[in-house]
């Protein structure tokens, strides 16, 4: 009897999808630890018949049709404003959304607070969850409020069976929901669920269906230990948009950050709070975060950071102490290298000795500070911790520092004046910027102050 012949594979980093010669503990391309898979290679294509589709003839991308159909392509609001902003303004129909964040940080109880606000407003929606059964989720779902009649519940592991149940009411269906990519699996697919031939077949054909049936399709995609989504990059490729859920066990807020969006800007923040009954959305950031400032606390400065076209208001804190040894850089929420630049421009143009001491910097609510912008307020929350001053009440810091101690101003400073006046700040230092700039907004009550160095800065503050 002759023996059946074994289906061939190969061995890739589901990292930086490498082939290699065979299993390793660490990838020799870009030496990921433990992210060599085996994975079985998939048989021919099937023959695609082109139709008389009059969609998939080639057209002008000017031409008039072509842009009322992208101008007129209805998005689909899921009822929360901070997830709606994320996206640019709501589901794409036919869109594929990548959800990844750290277990236990929210992400299926964001996904169902928003299937079910997607229910109320545009029609039935399916959520369908590999994790759970369907008595669980509908007890989670009654605790959020968000039982409602067209949010239809199924709990099944097979790809099959959710695009089948799916395709039963594709011509009413609103947004399909599928927690998560790892725990669904394909019967045409070797190997287990949440290896690399599985993933790959199974968003596949999730995004088959999106496209042929105009339904968007949000997928949950868990993350390894050093927070990249598991899995092949491929699947970031493939999907329209990735979404990334953050936050910490220390801090309720949530933050939901788009880090691909084919329809939107990648710029924008959505901000949560976990509470006992779900996620709370949080209209007014900028008070959130500063609630719980001390006035007149050493160390501290404020600024204003753009996330996408939302000004935020944070507070950095500064901590310095001797250093016994070599000199500790401790930083959260900042680039530790451009704290390590801001200290050698403190010394060298500021006159402040503290290249030899242990500095601590973090950015309170768990925000990261990544455009320049920000290089003021460090400065002088640690020129404040240095000299145990207290920085002038009701201060806001907006400028980029410069490795000659210049100070330069930095984008879109009049929504960041606007949002400094709006919260009751009092002054605003900054830099002047270039001959002829528009003058910048004064709100009542609040002064606008300007520096052009750091030196001038320094004594602005302090003298």
């Amino acid at each position: 009897m002759a023996k059946a012949k074994k289906a061939a594979s190969r061995w890739v980093c589901r990292a930086c999808e490498a082939i290699v010669g065979g299993w390793y503990g660490r990838c020799p391309t870009c030496e990921a630890w433990g992210s060599i898979e085996e994975e079985t290679a998939a048989g021919p294509p099937e023959r695609v018949v082109l139709g008389s589709n009059p969609s998939a003839a080639p057209r002008v991308i000017a031409s008039t049709t072509a842009q009322t159909e992208v101008d007129q392509a209805p998005r689909r609001p899921c009822g929360l404003a901070e997830v709606d902003r994320v996206l640019g303004g709501g589901l794409v129909p036919g869109s594929v959304v990548l959800l990844g964040g750290p277990p236990g940080i929210g992400k299926s109880t964001l996904l169902l607070q928003a299937s079910a606000g997607l229910a109320r407003r545009s029609g039935v929606v399916l959520y369908a969850s590999g994790e759970e059964s369907v008595a669980q989720v509908a007890g989670r779902a009654g605790r959020l409020g968000a039982a409602h009649p067209n949010l239809l519940l199924l709990a099944d592991t097979r790809v099959e069976a959710i695009i089948a149940a799916a395709n039963e009411r594709a011509g009413g269906l609103a947004a399909l929901f599928v927690d998560s990519v790892q725990t669904i699996y394909a019967a045409d697919a070797e190997g287990l669920p949440g290896n690399i031939t599985q993933i790959r077949t199974v968003i596949a054909q999730l995004i088959s269906f999106a496209k042929q049936h105009s339904v968007p399709v949000v997928v949950v995609g868990h993350v390894t230990k050093d927070g990249q989504l598991a899995g092949p990059r491929l699947l970031e490729h493939l999907v329209d948009a990735v979404l990334s859920f953050e936050g910490d066990d220390d801090h309720a807020t949530r933050l939901l950050r788009a880090t691909k969006n084919r329809f939107g800007s990648t710029q924008e923040l959505g901000v949560f709070e976990m509470r006992g009954n779900g996620l709370r959305e949080i209209a007014n950031p900028s008070e959130a975060f500063l609630a719980e400032r001390q006035q007149g606390a050493v160390g501290s400065c404020i600024t204003a950071s753009m996330e996408g076209s939302r000004p935020l208001l944070l507070e950095v804190q500064a901590l310095l102490a001797s250093s016994f040894g070599n000199p500790r850089r401790t930083c959260v929420g900042v680039d530790p290298s451009r704290v390590a630049m801001l200290l050698a421009v403190l010394d060298r143009h500021g006159g402040q000795c503290v290249l030899d001491q242990d500095v601590f910097i973090n950015v309170v609510g768990g925000v990261r500070l990544s455009e320049p912008a920000s290089d003021l307020a460090v400065l002088l929350a640690i020129a404040s911790s240095h000299q145990r001053k207290a920085l002038p009440a009701g201060l806001v810091a907006l400028a980029e520092v410069g490795l000659t101690g210049e100070l330069r101003q930095v984008p879109r400073a009049e929504a960041r004046v606007v949002e400094a006046g709006r919260l009751g700040f009092s002054k605003v230092l900054i830099a002047p910027g270039p001959k002829g700039a528009s003058k910048l907004p004064r709100p009542q009550g609040l002064e606008i102050v300007y520096a052009s160095t750091i030196s001038e800065a320094l004594n602005r503050v302090f003298f």
